[in-house]
């Protein structure tokens, strides 16, 4: 039986530090990877930012609350959540056991594998947030199930042919899932919630697709206040109570993830960079880098250089 509906609220979505890395790694040169949620389990967190990966999360033991985009869902039953890359999630835990997978693999991965690719354009699962919630029964969670198992031991072992093994189970796993087809119905987040969710969403309609010819143009908390039709300070104190940071913090957050993305995947001069994520001249840009990260926009580049 689900809890009460004050229970369901995610009064908590501060805790970012404890996360998974899930939302900051998008820089790194991996194209899928599987985790056992008994080793690995999904703590809190909010995930406000466009990500470079899906997420397919699968959940046989463990009660918590998940909210994507405007719908909120109780999950006490076995369940297979499918997380697009571009929305806004939450994740509230309500229990000390977890057990299950999950699954993330980046866009790149699908471009890949034609076979896949066409699977997931198909089918809603990950384009429809009404049917990226599936609740299972005994006979699908136990086929997912041994699909995870698989899956896991083909990425420990490797080698050469184990990426396109992962895509064929996730193309399984999404017929199966179509097959249960048991999409419970979501509860209404609070009102302040939904603001919340709506700034992010504005947030991040400011920064997608952002080139040199398209520079970032990041509204003021004033201007994202109008849009919301609330009070500055009122959404200040929203995003203070449920994320631990204000408006400002936000976008500076959201500048600098930008600035970072664009360090690590392109070859673009430092000025181009900082034009283009909204500084009229590169000084500034490395000023404002170096106050944030502690490291000038280059020694950023050099470092990941290094790693990869």
């Amino acid at each position: 039986m689900a809890q009460t509906l004050d229970l369901r609220i995610i009064d908590q979505l501060r805790d970012v530090p404890d996360l998974i890395p899930v939302t900051r790694d998008y820089y790194e040169e991996w194209n899928i990877r599987v985790f056992n949620r008994e080793e690995f389990a999904c703590k809190n967190y909010l995930s406000p930012n466009r990500r470079d990966f899906y997420k397919i999360l699968f959940i046989t033991k463990g009660t918590g609350v998940f909210t994507i985009g405007a719908n909120t869902y109780y999950i006490e039953d076995p369940t297979l959540l499918f997380i697009h890359p571009n929305e806004i999630i939450s994740w509230k835990n309500l229990s000390d056991h977890s057990a299950g997978f999950y699954c993330l693999f980046k866009k790149r991965y699908i471009d890949q594998f034609p076979s896949l690719r066409a699977i997931i354009e198909r089918y809603p699962v990950f384009s429809n947030s009404g049917k990226s919630v599936v609740r299972l029964n005994n006979q699908t969670t136990a086929a997912i199930d041994e699909l995870f198992i698989k899956m896991q031991q083909e990425a420990l072992h490797g080698g050469d042919y184990f990426e396109d093994s992962l895509q064929a189970y996730i193309q399984l796993m999404i017929v199966e899932t179509m097959k249960a087809a048991n999409y419970p119905k979501p509860t209404a987040i609070t009102e302040e919630l939904r603001h919340i969710y709506h700034f992010f969403q504005l947030l991040e309609q400011e920064a997608a697709h952002i080139n040199y010819s398209k520079p970032l143009r990041i509204k003021s908390a004033k201007e994202f206040a109008a849009e919301l039709a609330v009070h500055p300070n009122y959404l200040n104190a929203l995003l203070k109570k449920h994320t631990g940071q204000n408006v400002s913090t936000h976008i500076r957050s959201r500048v600098l993830d930008e600035s970072k993305a664009l360090l690590v995947q392109t070859d673009w001069p430092l000025q181009e960079i900082g034009f283009a994520v909204g500084f009229a001249d590169q000084p500034n840009f490395t000023q404002f880098f170096k106050k944030n990260t502690g490291v000038t926009p280059n020694e950023f580049r050099k470092e990941y250089r290094k790693k990869f």
